[in-house]
């Protein structure tokens, strides 16, 4: 399948994050789940993310799990912090790492302060830069910002994101090819089912 094509656990997550986010999840449910499950396993003790990589990847890897409905612990995010507990002002460079970081802090449930923090932190640092960012990502930061990713709808979620999975260098064409058939079949199959409704 897709997923065993790598055994580096992000690379799976980064994978599974563009298989949802494209509208095919449905096709792999159970071999996501399990993935999932493995990593939260093998790299999650006691909701703590004991895997060490940059931001992005880390962000990713916690809003993924989070979706999932698996326990994880935002402190993973205390590292990117200075001494005086602020989130280090080199990150702002990282537009990556701070586009994840603001998709995982809506993630946030009650209490979580260091979530709130980032949420505001990457948000005004995205805002102020995109304008000045390549037309890739200033895309997706625009759009990030007017809508979170896990608070759009699956169907609208997966048309946008189909047109800029395209153009990632590292895309993989089987599943960009799987989703544009699966868009265009659900979205016929659901005008024929209107049609019929209207008659």
């Amino acid at each position: 399948m897709l997923l065993s094509k790598t055994d580096k656990p992000l690379a799976k997550v980064n994978l599974i994050d563009s298989i949802c986010r494209l509208g095919v999840s449905y096709h792999f449910e159970q071999e996501i789940d399990d993935v999932l499950q493995d990593i939260h396993k093998c790299y999650v003790e006691n909701g703590k993310i004991i895997l060490e990589d940059n931001l992005s990847s880390l962000a990713l890897l916690f809003r993924v799990l989070r979706q999932q409905g698996l326990h994880v612990s935002p402190n993973v995010f205390n590292k990117f912090k200075d001494e005086q507990r602020n989130f280090k002002e080199k990150l702002i460079t990282d537009v990556e790492g701070m586009l994840s970081l603001y998709e995982a802090s809506h993630m946030m449930v009650h209490g979580e302060e260091i979530l709130e923090e980032a949420l505001s932190f990457t948000s005004t640092h995205l805002e102020s830069i995109s304008t000045q960012l390549s037309p890739f990502l200033a895309t997706q930061v625009k759009y990030s910002l007017r809508q979170a990713i896990h608070k759009n709808l699956p169907r609208l979620e997966a048309r946008r994101y189909i047109s800029i999975y395209e153009q990632d260098p590292s895309h993989e064409e089987i599943l960009l090819t799987l989703a544009k058939l699966d868009f265009n079949f659900l979205q016929s199959l659901h005008q024929k089912e209107f049609g019929n409704i209207s008659k």
